[in-house]
C-alpha cells in the first residue's frame, strides 16, 4: 500500500510518501480501505514531535472507509461495513487497521468523505458544548478561529443549543464563512477582548472555546465574565506559558480546562452516543460540513503547509 511515513520529527518535509507493507488486522482489529482522511492540527503536533509518537509512524487521527477484512475476536463489525474513526492513528494511507471497538458505523445518508471530515472536530464540538461547558439558551459564547473546520462546527453547534456566538477571524472572507455558519458577531483578533466586553454590555462571555492557544490566551481570560469558563482545547499558535492560578480568582473565579477528545470517548458507549448525535445532525442537515480542499495522499506535505499558514477555511481531506 501507499502511506505517508514520518521517520524523524520536523517540518512538512518530514512527511514522506512511501510504499509500505499491506497491514493485517490482528485480534480485535479490522482492515479498512480508506476513502478519505482528515487533516488536523494534532497531526502537525505529532509530525513536529510536540506530541511524540514512536518512530517511524503514519500520521492521521481520523478517517472513513469500507471494511475489507476482520481479525480474530471481532464482533459487531463485518466486511463491507462503512465505518469511520477519530482519535485512532495511521489514517494517512490507502489502508488502515483500526480497533473494532473504535469503528463508528456510518449511515447511508452520510457520504464517506463527509464522515471523514467530521469525526475529530464534530466529536470535539459535541463534548465541548455538552460536557466541558454545557451551553444554555441565551449564553454569550466566544469561538476563536470561527471560520476553520473546528470553528464552523462549534459555531453551528452553539447555535443549535440556543447560544449567541461571537467569533474571531483574520480576514473578510473568513468573516463571511463564520456569519454563514450562524455567528451573530464576528471580530478580528486585534483587541477582541475589549470588543467582546462592548458587545456583552460589560458582562463578558460565559465560555471561550479556544483552539489557538498562546496568541489568544490572555485576551480569552479578559473576555470572560464572572465564573466563566476558558476551554483551551488546542494550541495552533503555540503552547500557553505557565501562569499563576491566582489570576483566575482575581478575574472572577474563572474556570480553566485543557480537555482532550480521548477522555470524552473513553468507552464505546460514549463514543457511539456522541457519534450518533453528530452523524444524525449531519444527515438531517442541521450540521453543514464545509470541506474546503481535497488533496491527493501524495500531497500531504502541501496540506500541512496550507493548514499551518492559515491559507484554508473549513476542513482539509487527504484522498488516497
Amino acid at each position: 500500500m501507499r502511506a505517508i511515513v514520518v521517520s524523524e520529527p520536523g517540518g512538512p518535509s518530514a512527511l514522506a510518501y512511501a510504499q509500505a507493507p499491506d497491514p493485517v488486522p490482528g485480534p480485535g482489529e479490522v482492515l479498512v480501505d480508506v476513502a478519505a482522511a482528515g487533516v488536523n492540527f494534532i497531526d502537525v503536533y505529532h509530525r513536529e514531535g510536540r506530541y511524540p509518537l514512536p518512530i517511524p509512524f503514519t500520521p492521521g487521527q481520523e478517517g472513513a472507509g469500507t471494511v475489507t477484512a476482520v481479525g480474530p475476536e471481532v464482533t459487531g463489525v463485518a466486511v463491507g461495513d462503512r465505518v469511520g474513526w477519530g482519535d485512532v492513528g495511521g489514517s494517512y494511507a490507502d489502508k488502515a487497521v483500526i480497533p473494532a471497538g473504535r469503528a463508528i458505523p456510518i449511515p447511508d445518508e452520510v457520504a464517506l468523505d463527509t464522515a471523514a471530515a467530521v469525526f475529530l472536530q464534530g466529536l470535539t464540538a459535541h463534548y465541548l458544548t455538552r460536557s466541558t461547558y454545557a451551553v444554555q439558551p441565551g449564553d454569550d459564547v466566544l469561538v476563536h478561529a470561527a471560520a476553520g473546520g473546528m470553528g464552523l462546527l462549534l459555531t453551528q453547534t452553539v447555535k443549535l443549543l440556543g447560544g449567541r456566538v461571537i467569533g474571531t477571524v483574520s480576514t473578510a472572507e473568513k468573516e463571511k464563512l463564520a456569519r454563514d455558519a450562524g455567528a451573530d458577531e464576528v471580530l478580528r483578533y486585534e483587541d477582541f477582548a475589549e470588543a467582546v466586553r462592548d458587545l456583552t454590555g460589560g458582562r463578558g462571555v460565559r465560555v471561550v472555546y479556544d483552539g489557538v492557544g498562546a496568541a489568544t490566551f490572555e485576551g480569552s481570560l479578559e473576555a470572560l465574565g464572572i465564573r466563566g469558563t476558558l476551554a483551551l482545547y488546542g494550541a495552533a499558535s503555540g503552547p500557553v506559558p505557565p501562569f499563576d492560578p491566582q489570576r483566575l480568582n482575581k478575574a472572577g473565579s474563572l474556570f480553566l480546562t485543557r480537555p482532550t477528545l480521548a477522555h470524552h470517548i473513553h468507552t464505546r458507549e460514549e463514543l457511539l452516543e456522541r457519534a450518533a448525535d453528530v452523524l444524525g445532525a449531519v444527515a438531517s442537515g442541521a450540521l453543514n460540513i464545509h470541506i474546503s480542499r481535497r488533496y491527493p495522499l501524495a500531497e500531504a506535505r502541501t496540506a500541512h503547509e496550507d493548514l499551518q499558514a492559515r491559507r484554508t477555511t473549513g476542513k482539509l481531506l487527504l484522498v488516497p
